[in-house]
């Protein structure tokens, strides 16, 4: 299997939990990473160059996906719109910048893990995920676990993710935790704020971002 990884703390569980599953329990299938930010692995994803991948949620919904995304439904501190006079998109993403124009909020987008640095050295903006919640009272949906091949896999990395968020190693959190410059206590706390499974009402908010999305695109092209 070919993964479009996405090198941001979000993932770090899924991507345990798939390297796992992979290597335990599947001797034919081996998982190779094709690595980027979200807008380079979307491009992938769309030319069939990797088989699956968690892609950003406006590209998600002309694809096949399990029932895996990426979910916030309160502040989530990594999406972040930081003052600025304007609009500046962030070039990595394609749902984030949609969303800060659907909420009507200007200033310069930032995503990932230097947004949740940012904001946790005491930086100011506008948390994205904490305005769309308090807005339409539904989660939002950054990204969808969406695949070409290899259905019965993820199906499977599904149903445990539904049964319970896999448990990240000490060593490895403080390994990660020296790779993107931050404590193991603030890793902990964020991923907290991540949820993973497509609940009901978890869908409710994607779809209602899709339907805002095919109103206005047009506006922001």
């Amino acid at each position: 299997m070919v993964f479009g990884k996405i090198d941001y703390l979000n993932l770090l569980p899924v991507h345990l939990l798939l390297k796992r599953r992979l290597r335990g329990a599947n001797q034919a299938l081996s998982l190779r990473a094709k690595r980027g930010v979200p807008s380079k692995i979307n491009r992938d994803f769309r030319a069939r160059r990797i088989d699956a991948a968690f892609i950003s949620s406006i590209e998600g919904r002309r694809f096949k996906h399990v029932k895996l995304g990426i979910v916030a439904k309160a502040e989530v501190q990594s999406v972040l719109a930081l003052p600025h006079s304007g609009f500046v998109p962030d070039a990595a993403s394609a749902t984030s910048n949609m969303l800060a124009r659907l909420l009507g909020v200007q200033g310069r987008i930032l995503i990932g893990d230097a947004a949740l640095r940012y904001r946790i050295q005491g930086g100011e903006g506008v948390d994205l995920a904490q305005r769309w919640v308090a807005r339409e009272r539904l989660p939002f949906v950054f990204g969808l676990l969406c695949y070409h091949r290899h259905a019965r896999v993820l199906e499977s990395i599904e149903r445990e993710m539904m049964r319970r968020k896999p448990r990240i190693p000490y060593y490895i959190l403080k390994q990660v935790a020296a790779e993107k410059a931050l404590s193991t206590s603030d890793i902990i706390s964020y991923l907290e704020r991540i949820s993973y499974t497509l609940e009901p009402k978890t869908l409710s908010g994607l779809h209602r971002f899709w339907r805002l999305y095919r109103i206005n695109r047009h506006r922001y092209m």
